[in-house]
């Protein structure tokens, strides 16, 4: 285990604080449309910061915890990607205006910080008092990659979200965004906006993702200070990275099949780590270098490939891919 002092901890949740501070800050006092070379030189930053970070904790730390870093740190920047699909189509259901899609993402970045760090502590608490955690992981990653794969083509339904659901019949909405604000006074009743269903909506997805993302990353290191790092430099950059990318996302048609892929084989590696510890030592582990050799070879083959397909065909466009049957797939299947 890595002995990783209070005030490097202190610090590490100072810079992340103080840079989504900005972020937010930003995104109130200058509510604008995001422009491709803006986006383009806030990820240039974000990454670097990234970049940076790790550069340091590998010198300080060893080349075996830089590389546990930035595999992570990978790991979860493509899962962040996926996570953009699902925020392109909260925004587009909600036909949320461009000038406030800044203060959406911000929220769903910090939200998703939040759960993610609460899941981090829990999931460290239990993978140090029930080694069995490693395999119970393993098992939910794999489940969660072959339903991934098997709806690759679907896209999460909204509407259908159960708390977006209720939210809509029990409390009364506004036709209308009224400045960006989350409620507001209508013929003397307090009213909810549009805004504050689509937050119900990045909420609840954010806690879907959390879900999946912190088991990924701990079949990769299961140092909670290495999780908790990567997972915040991958989050803090996925504002700009959506304004940047927002094109681009349409065609990365198989990423979908590559995430199930990325997931099925931490799985794997969380499976054997599990073997490895409680049944027999002889039973082979992935190493980290290799775990970070097929995750790049996978996300560059997902790439290419996605770009050559829709090149050679225009009309296929991408999927954000879906864990569970959609309504509108269960109303074809029923007629």
């Amino acid at each position: 285990m890595l002995e990783i002092s209070p005030l490097v901890w202190g610090v590490t949740i100072g810079l992340v604080v103080v840079l989504l501070a900005a972020d937010l800050l930003l995104a109130a006092l200058r509510p604008h449309k995001v422009r491709f070379r803006e986006a383009a030189g806030q990820s240039v930053f974000y990454i670097a910061v990234a970049i940076a970070f790790g550069v340091w904790f590998t010198w300080a730390y060893g080349s075996d915890a830089g590389t546990q870093y930035f595999t992570g740190y990978l790991v979860e920047k493509s899962l962040s990607v996926d996570n953009l699909f699902v925020f392109v189509i909260i925004m587009t259901t909600f036909a949320v205006p461009e000038e406030h899609q800044h203060k959406v993402l911000t929220f769903g970045i910090v939200l998703a910080l939040v759960m993610r760090a609460i899941f981090i502590a829990a999931g460290a608490a239990l993978l140090n008092a029930f080694s069995i955690v490693f395999l119970l992981f393993g098992l939910l990653l794999i489940v969660t990659a072959v339903q991934l794969f098997r709806h690759r083509d679907e896209d999460p339904d909204i509407e259908d979200n159960t708390v977006v659901k209720a939210a809509r019949r029990l409390l009364p909405i506004t036709d209308d965004y009224v400045g960006g604000r989350l409620s507001a006074r209508v013929d003397g009743a307090r009213m909810f906006t549009p805004l504050f269903l689509v937050l119900i909506a990045i909420g609840s997805i954010d806690l879907l993702f959390a879900l999946d993302s912190i088991p990924a990353v701990f079949g990769i290191t299961s140092e909670a200070f290495i999780v908790f790092a990567a997972n915040a430099f991958a989050l803090l950059g996925l504002r700009a990275l959506f304004f940047l990318v927002q094109g681009l996302l349409d065609r990365l048609v198989y990423l979908s099949t590559g995430l199930s892929i990325i997931l099925a084989f931490i799985g794997v590696k969380l499976i054997l780590h599990w073997l490895h510890e409680d049944i027999s030592p002889s039973v082979p582990e992935i190493p980290t270098l290799v775990s970070l050799a097929v995750i790049l070879v996978v996300l560059a083959v997902t790439v290419v490939a996605s770009l050559v397909k829709t090149k050679g065909d225009p009309s296929a466009h991408a999927h954000a891919g879906s864990l569970t049957l959609t309504s509108r797939k269960k109303e074809q299947a029923g007629r």
